[in-house]
């Protein structure tokens, strides 16, 4: 689960609209009175999935995602957690412009690296126009870029990931041990009491990963660093999680934010587990799916999912406070989530508008299961805006 839209326009969308983007100048008119609303597509169940296709973007949608979260290690064995995630919009504010400079759909990409001995995360994010080439979306397969970030598959369904961020790079393979996880009932994922309140979303769990990471040396903090040559170049392996998923509408009125975990657990088998929460932290909504050794699935009803805070964390920035520390109980299994990190919070308000905590997180299960994985909060730092 990432930052699928509520109904409505977004100011943060505006302004970003407003701004010059990597360096040209954007035509953008404001919608006359008698301009026709953008007609986004609904989200139905039992449309089948059909792949590479539905690896690439969906294009009449109002927003999608391309999320992959992992642990690595290097040459000195120390864990650490990345994030890189591509978001797409269709804003629906420049669909009248007859001019290849519109603003018909928006790339807007996040990255973050969690290193413990820094106790912060090296994080960056950005945003274009799918316009002059400054960013793009295929719809034939997995193929997004921001500039000189990319996400892109194969034709044998590994994919890459190439992100030189001011503060980190990285240039890592991934490639999937199973097919994909089609979340909710064949990938339609429920996310409130009504129907239209769903994403079409699916998971590759267990994916390997290889590549190259370059930091800053340890006693360098500065992107300067980078510039200067003062890297270290590592080789790192490790498992990595993936999301991709789209909508159109998502968010009952009365939810403020959601819990989100997707688990790799050391026997081969993977959960995801959410929960929609409202202002007084009560679940809206609830669901989540656990894939076994064997391949074979089970999911869970909203009635299943109870996700219960251990330890919270304050933000000495924004002041908000997170449950870092979580307990899911499902049917015939617990587990508990400790971080890698307390701080591993992402002030996105430049870019989706929000402040959330997206952090590297280890797993404890009953009958000695454990594992690694990402948790994701968000509407703690009030209602997500985006």
């Amino acid at each position: 689960m990432r930052f699928l839209p509520n109904t409505g326009r977004r100011l943060w969308l505006l302004r970003s609209l407003a701004t010059p983007l990597a360096g040209l100048p954007l035509v953008l008119k404001a919608r006359s009175a008698s301009a026709a609303e953008p007609v986004y597509p609904r989200v139905i169940e039992g449309r089948p999935f059909v792949f590479p296709r539905d690896h690439g973007a969906h294009l009449p949608y109002r927003t999608e995602w391309w999320y992959v979260t992992g642990w690595i290690k290097g040459r000195d064995r120390q864990p650490l957690g990345f994030q890189v995630t591509f978001f797409r919009s269709r804003p629906g504010v420049a669909e009248d412009l007859a001019v290849a400079s519109a603003a018909r759909q928006l790339i807007i990409a996040h990255v973050a690296l969690s290193d413990p001995r820094r106790g912060r995360l090296l994080h960056e994010q950005r945003v274009a126009r799918v316009a002059f080439g400054l960013a793009r979306a295929s719809q034939a397969t997995l193929d997004v870029a921001l500039d000189d970030w990319s996400m892109v598959m194969d034709a044998t369904g590994s994919f890459f990931a190439r992100i030189r961020a001011r503060e980190f790079r990285l240039d890592l393979v991934f490639t999937p041990s199973a097919p994909p996880m089609l979340q909710g009932v064949a990938g339609f994922s429920r996310k409130g009491p009504l129907a239209s309140q769903a994403s079409y979303y699916y998971s590759l769990p267990q994916v390997s990963v290889r590549g190259r990471l370059e930091v800053p040396a340890p006693d360098r903090r500065s992107a300067l660093a980078l510039l200067g040559g003062e890297t270290r170049v590592d080789t790192v392996t490790g498992r990595a999680w993936f999301d991709h998923e789209w909508s159109s509408q998502y968010m009952a009125p009365s939810v403020v934010g959601w819990d989100w975990v997707g688990i790799n657990l050391k026997d081969g088998s993977a959960l995801m587990a959410f929960r929609m929460r409202d202002a007084a932290g009560a679940t809206v909504w609830a669901g989540g799916t656990l894939r076994r050794v064997d391949g074979s699935e089970r999911s869970f009803e909203p009635t299943q999912v109870q996700f219960v805070a251990l330890r919270t964390w304050q933000s000495p920035r924004t002041g908000t406070r997170f449950p870092v520390a979580m307990r899911i109980d499902l049917p015939d299994l617990s587990v508990s989530l400790e971080p890698l990190m307390d701080d591993q919070e992402l002030d996105a308000r430049a870019g989706v508008g929000a402040v959330y905590w997206e952090g590297a997180v280890q797993a404890h299960g009953t009958g000695g299961l454990s594992g690694q994985g990402y948790l994701e909060l968000t509407g703690y730092a009030g209602r997500l805006q985006i």
